[in-house]
């Protein structure tokens, strides 16, 4: 099975979203800009585990580049049998977000 959480990103909503973009553009990173609008750093696990033992998951291999969510994930009681990481080539637009979560958020990326 494969559970995709539409979500986008720490599942802070659209508006706060923008309102870190804002902050973005005069110069924070991704995180310091959630951090300011005292939003988390980064996004729990618990709702996608409780679906995926509902719908009787015991083991996964897990698409992440986030460590924590193996932790959250393994701590909730499933198996992580691999993680298999998502790794892109990184474009001038992204780059510095990308070495940001790497950097800051202990992301597994090659930048």
């Amino acid at each position: 099975m494969l559970l995709y959480m539409r979500q986008e990103g720490r599942g802070i909503g659209l508006i706060n979203k923008l309102r870190a973009y804002a902050l973005q553009d005069q110069g924070m990173d991704t995180l310091e800009a959630n951090l300011a609008l005292a939003l988390p750093g980064t996004c729990g696990s618990t709702t996608s585990a409780q679906i995926l033992r509902d719908l009787g998951a015991k083991t996964l291999r897990l698409l992440t580049n986030n460590p924590d969510k193996v932790y959250q994930l393994a701590d909730f009681g499933m198996a992580i049998k691999e993680r298999v990481p998502i790794q892109m080539a990184a474009t001038p637009h992204d780059l510095f977000y990308l070495q940001t979560k790497q950097k800051k958020m202990g992301h597994i990326l090659n930048y």
